[in-house]
């Protein structure tokens, strides 16, 4: 595992002493109550689940069991909290809040309500739309392996902005994973202007795969100057913070289903032989290799490849579970 930076890390720090001090953490009592942060978070998970066991909670919020325990008999003492042997598992207790605990998480939701609305007002709808995409690949990012399992995955035709996306997006991943220069840059560039200026709509499409909003990918499918029968597929990409979903299967299977119901009946593309994860990608969707060509680009000794598909003899593409 690579380390980060000293300036990463005092970055982070310096986000975390700002974001603190803006949603009243610093205070003795969240949001003038008369609980710690813990104590306010154990009241959430109890005003919003059914009967949940000590163990549900100490999970949910990675508490330390006893540090819990402190904390349930604290509310029990003060008539927040009843316990109730579970049927099923005598060694657990079904927790949940009485009248007095049902209030005491009514007022803190109400004020953690108010507070959040205070923050979102002074900001124009366009910045809200910014902060809150930010604050979601905060989440994505530091999730364990991959984007929360309730994230929303799409993927749509692509709209205004999404080619010079696209273009910045091939420029840093390359560079940052294989250390290709702005030879590379330069091609997907004249190929995505390509695309937008000359595409014809009913036989060439360009998509754009999304989590919760945010970019995380592309493919676009255009007609082969060899044959007027074949498709070629174009510029595919997931980004790092989109990976561990099967995006790129999904674009991958919708340029498929595209090219067939245009009529073509062949797909081909053109890809590198170190690009080991979308060849596995062109491998289990069907593709066959069928040239391999030396070659010196990007800064690199590079072995080109040449991938096709029969459109009239491969079976159905396998789909991802996403939207489109």
């Amino acid at each position: 595992m690579q380390t980060a930076s000293d300036e990463q890390i005092k970055a982070v720090r310096r986000f975390n002493r700002f974001y603190t001090r803006q949603i009243g953490l610093l205070q003795e009592g969240l949001l003038d109550s008369p609980f710690t942060l813990a104590q306010a978070r154990v009241l959430y998970e109890l005003g919003t689940r059914t009967a949940p066991s000590a163990r549900e909670i100490g999970d949910a919020l990675g508490l330390d069991a006893g540090y819990l325990s402190r904390i349930l008999q604290h509310f029990a003492a003060q008539g927040l909290l009843t316990r109730e042997r579970n049927r099923d598992d005598a060694r657990q207790f079904a927790l949940s809040l009485t009248a007095a605990g049902k209030k005491a998480y009514r007022q803190l939701d109400r004020k953690s309500h108010r507070l959040t609305d205070g923050l979102l007002a002074r900001l124009s709808p366009m910045e809200r739309a910014r902060l809150i995409a930010a604050m979601a690949l905060v989440q994505r990012t530091l999730s364990e392996g991959c984007a929360p399992a309730d994230a929303r995955v799409t993927i749509r035709a692509a709209q205004m902005g999404d080619c010079g996306w696209a273009i910045e997006q091939h420029a840093r991943v390359y560079a940052q994973e294989f250390g290709w220069n702005r030879e590379f840059e330069a091609l997907v560039a004249s190929l995505f202007a390509r695309f937008a200026s000359e595409s014809d709509p009913a036989t060439e499409r360009f998509w754009v795969a999304e989590i919760d909003g945010e970019r995380v990918g592309c493919v676009f499918v255009v007609r082969s100057e060899a044959a007027s029968t074949t498709a070629q597929l174009r510029c595919l990409l997931v980004t790092p913070e989109g990976r561990g979903h099967r995006l790129g299967r999904c674009l991958v299977a919708t340029c498929i289903d595209f090219a067939r119901s245009a009529g073509y009946r062949k797909l081909v593309l053109w890809t590198n032989h170190v690009l080991l994860a979308a060849r596995r990608i062109y491998e289990t969707s069907g593709f066959e290799l069928v040239q391999e060509s030396a070659h010196h680009s990007f800064g690199y000794d590079l072995v080109g490849q040449t991938w096709s598909l029969d459109l009239e003899q491969a079976p159905p593409a396998p789909t991802a579970a996403v939207d489109r």
